[in-house]
């Protein structure tokens, strides 16, 4: 029998001790507060699902799922995002429920990786789903609410990059028909922001002239919005069309909350979740290199569990957020009361009035009574003698 490992974790998962959960827990109780301003409300689903519902609904990739097998033989994973178990029970448990629904949750999920890829398989999301409207609207109300729970978690400079992903399925029908390999190579390549391998791809499939510039033109369309309309000109397939008038849309509404500063429009933002069909977007904060939220329209996912609806919605990177202290640092007040056994009665009615009025309080009995007192560093200090 092997010895246990006492000190040794899984790959992968990690220990909060208690200023990180302070941390983290500013964070979630701040953005959901947030959320629930906005007419969100927060919904809770198991971590194990089965396989052969949410798992094969999910957009992680098969071998990044964490599967076991229950008493019964049948395959369950851990949930590796929330959208395909809110989809579950909006098609189930909620499927009375007029719509649109507006869904928020804070959840851990779970993804498989490579020991040598020093990524996390347990992290942290603060998300929202809103499953019935399809508009314009729907789409830029998550976005500014994305930005609102960005500034609630203490995020002050960051930016959203909008994009759609039908434009960019479109652009390549017209210019690659019937290619679908290459096409996928290429979408590849800007999920993976490898530019120089989109470029190298590009001069290997063998495309010249318009049709080559068109593609090497796509790098250039991001911006502050201007970039709409050199998109429009490089392509007249209808499905592209579309898409620039949805975003333009999406703009007009964003303009509208008053958060254009925060938004750009990049048309090379594929998005790396098979099941987005629509607008997508990426928030990026100040000095890091990773998005610290993500999300987009995913219209198709519902149909898999029998209730087809249009959806949209984001998730934030919780972990992310608190590991660079984003969040905003203040600790709250604690105070400390010191007593002898005579004045314990006076000590706790004090400790009770301050916890009361929201203050942590940490009572701690002086033993000996002939002792003298400690002295308590970083806290207020009271003492009862």
């Amino acid at each position: 029998m092997s010895k246990p490992k006492g000190f040794e974790k899984p790959t992968g998962v990690k220990d909060y001790v208690p200023e990180a959960v302070e941390r983290l827990r500013r964070i979630e109780f701040r953005v959901l507060d947030c959320m629930k301003r906005w007419g969100y409300q927060q919904i809770i689903t198991p971590t194990l699902e089965f396989y052969d519902t949410v798992g094969t609904a999910s957009a992680t990739t098969d071998r990044k799922l964490f599967k076991l097998l229950d008493q019964n033989g049948r395959t369950l994973v851990l949930r590796s995002d929330m959208t395909a178990p809110i989809a579950r029970v909006v098609s189930s448990l909620l499927k009375e429920e007029p719509l649109p629904l507006r869904l928020s949750y804070h959840s851990s999920v779970f993804r498989a990786f490579a020991e040598e890829a020093g990524k996390e398989s347990e992290f942290f999301q603060t998300g929202v789903e809103l499953v019935g409207d399809a508009s314009a609207e729907a789409d830029a109300e998550v976005v500014a609410l994305a930005i609102a729970s960005l500034e609630a978690a203490g995020i002050t400079e960051f930016k959203l990059a909008i994009g759609h992903i039908g434009f960019l399925n479109g652009l390549l029908e017209e210019l690659l028909p019937w290619r679908n390999e290459e096409q996928e190579w290429l979408k590849e390549s800007l999920i993976n922001r490898d530019y120089v391998g989109y470029r190298r791809i590009l001069s290997e499939i063998g495309l010249t002239g318009r049709s080559a510039e068109k593609l090497e033109g796509l790098l250039a369309l991001h911006g502050e919005g201007g970039g709409l309309e050199v998109a429009r000109g490089l392509t007249r397939n209808a499905e592209a069309q579309k898409a620039v008038d949805h975003l333009r849309n999406v703009l007009e509404v964003l303009d509208a909350y008053g958060v254009s500063d925060r938004v750009l429009v990049d048309l090379t933002m594929v998005g790396d979740f098979s099941y987005y069909t629509g607008m997508t977007f990426e928030g990026y904060a100040s000095g890091l290199g990773f998005p610290v939220v993500s999300g987009g329209r995913y219209d198709n996912l519902l149909s898999q569990f029998g209730r087809p609806a249009p959806a949209t919605g984001f998730a934030i990177k919780t972990n992310r957020i608190m590991e660079w202290g984003a969040a905003a640092s203040e600790q709250a007040e604690r105070t400390t009361i010191l007593y002898r056994a005579a004045k314990r009665r006076e000590a706790l009615a004090q400790a009770a009035e301050l916890r009361a009025a929201g203050n942590g309080v940490v009572v701690t009995r002086l033993v000996p009574d002939g002792e003298g007192l400690p002295t308590v560093a970083g806290n207020r200090l009271m003492t009862f003698e």
